[in-house]
């Protein structure tokens, strides 16, 4: 009897939920997946309600992993009708599903891309130190992620995890576009041993580390490091030799039934007009005509991977990675 009971509680639970959904679809709102952080959302936020569209759309964020499995998975018969996320997961889900609308405005990007997205911001890796630990273990300031490889930084390094975290990947890009798979592989080995328990699921666990004295050097996003060294902490941003490398997220509309996907369209507009100004501010990339960073926060050493970034290749280096290990 109490199977049976928990049964028909089940039953009416899927219920009650694809009940909510059909209510949801309704309302008519416009469904924005995102994996950007909050001051990614807050910015769309701001400028889609600036422009009118405060009861028009549900916003939800989702962590990269999650999206994209979603993306790969579901393609157009995804819940979404908006999507921002990593450029390579939607040319990959593009690729596969063939799920986007090409855009109907003109985007005045910087870079070309495909005809169904543009980008929304950029992340850039760097190094970073907390010079008074670094005093008192009596080490140099790293100019190199080789360096960090010393046995000399034994214990007090933070990096990112590239089968976690997309910032990572801008650590294993510089790697591997310096010194190749072989020689990468044995740098890498050694800064993972280095790393010890602050090899970090989070892009922004080695800067959080590094504020609090925990360790003396990371790796991690560049914005980070500017806006605590102008906050007057002990931090030093080093831009690596080996490169800065970036991270692009794009924004692009799912290919529904006309009315959506023309509203949804709209509001891709609004986003990638109004939007960037604040977002240029938490991310300093240049992504468009017009758009202007300080010299701090202009990386030393921009560079490119030789090849497209896409999830085949992602996969690629997170083998190196657990080779390395």
């Amino acid at each position: 009897m109490r199977k049976v009971k928990g049964i028909l509680l089940l039953v009416l639970l899927l219920a009650m939920l694809a009940a909510c959904s059909v209510s949801k679809a309704a309302e008519g709102k416009i469904v924005i997946y995102t994996n950007g952080d909050e001051a990614a959302s807050e910015a769309m936020v701001k400028a889609l309600d600036a422009a009118g569209f405060e009861d028009d759309y549900v916003l939800k964020s989702l962590g990269t992993s999650e999206l994209g499995g979603k993306l790969i998975a579901e393609g157009d018969k995804i819940e979404a009708d908006i999507v921002t996320m990593s450029s390579y997961f939607i040319e990959s889900a593009q690729q596969q599903h063939a799920m986007f609308a090409d855009l109907t405005f003109t985007t005045n990007a910087l870079a070309q891309h495909p005809s169904y997205y543009t980008p929304v911001l950029a992340n850039t890796g760097a190094i970073f130190a907390n010079t008074e630990v670094l005093e008192q273990k009596k080490l140099p300031v790293p100019a190199s992620i080789k360096e960090l490889a010393s046995p000399d930084y034994e214990g007090v390094v933070s990096i990112p995890n590239i089968m976690d975290s997309s910032t990572g990947w801008l650590l294993i890009q510089a790697i591997i576009s310096e010194y190749g798979e072989e020689k990468g592989k044995a740098v890498l080995g050694k800064l993972i041993e280095n790393s010890g328990p602050h090899l970090e699921s989070s892009g922004s666990g080695p800067i959080k580390k590094v504020q609090a004295g925990e360790v003396a050097v990371g790796f991690g996003l560049r914005y980070q490091a500017v806006a605590a060294q102008n906050s007057g902490l002990p931090i030093k941003l080093v831009d690596p030799v080996e490169g800065n490398f970036s991270l692009t997220e794009s924004i692009a509309v799912v290919n529904k039934d006309e009315t959506t996907t023309e509203k949804a369209m709209e509001m891709v507009e609004v986003i990638v007009r109004d939007a960037r100004k604040e977002l240029l501010t938490h991310y300093p990339v240049e992504l468009y005509d017009g758009e202007t960073v300080t010299e701090q926060q202009t990386p030393s050493f921009s560079k490119e991977f030789e090849h497209p970034l896409t999830v085949d290749l992602l996969q690629e280096h997170q083998d190196f990675f657990k080779l390395a290990k």
